[in-house]
């Protein structure tokens, strides 16, 4: 059976809207053969990381980057995960021979202001790593609106749905 591991950091109510959506979208029942495996950022482990075959990763935008939760589960897992660093200690996508290389990923993030930092500093470590961009980045500035709920839902079923296939 496929596993889909959803880590995330969801301090406010807009956020965990938005995971519970992705949640239950990963777990539609019309989706067949997908273990979903949900875990806070500050809990998920390079075990959970590596037991996995698609990813969902959901952060708040702040001060123009990832959640600093989020941030840590980077730091802890990277290298383990098969990260590869430059000689200058850069991030560096074309040595990743990692055991998690390849693997589809999905992103949301929200926000009161900017977004672009926080979505540009999970690009590019997953980058890193070697994961697969498999469907847009859900960014939701401001306000939660139905549509933005909805978004996360078809967001978590289609990374499911590219597992279960």
């Amino acid at each position: 059976m496929a596993r889909l591991l959803i880590v995330h950091h969801s301090p406010s109510r807009s956020l965990r809207a938005l995971t519970d959506a992705v949640v239950a979208g990963a777990g539609d029942e019309a989706i067949e053969g997908v273990e979903v495996v949900v875990r806070p950022a500050l809990e998920a482990t390079a075990d959970d990381v590596l037991a996995a075959d698609g990813y969902v990763l959901g952060t708040s935008a702040n001060f123009g980057y990832m959640s600093g939760a989020l941030k840590h589960f980077f730091d802890s897992t990277f290298l383990a995960v098969g990260g590869a660093l430059d000689p200058s200690g850069a991030a560096d996508p074309t040595a990743s021979e990692g055991g998690t290389k390849g693997r589809p990923y999905g992103l949301y993030v929200h926000g009161r202001y900017d977004l672009t930092g926080a979505v540009r500093s999970v690009q590019s470590i997953v980058g890193a790593l070697g994961w697969k961009q498999s469907y847009d980045v859900l960014e939701v500035l401001g306000d939660l609106e139905d549509e933005h709920t909805a978004a996360a839902y078809e967001l978590g079923a289609t990374i499911a749905v590219l597992l279960a296939a």
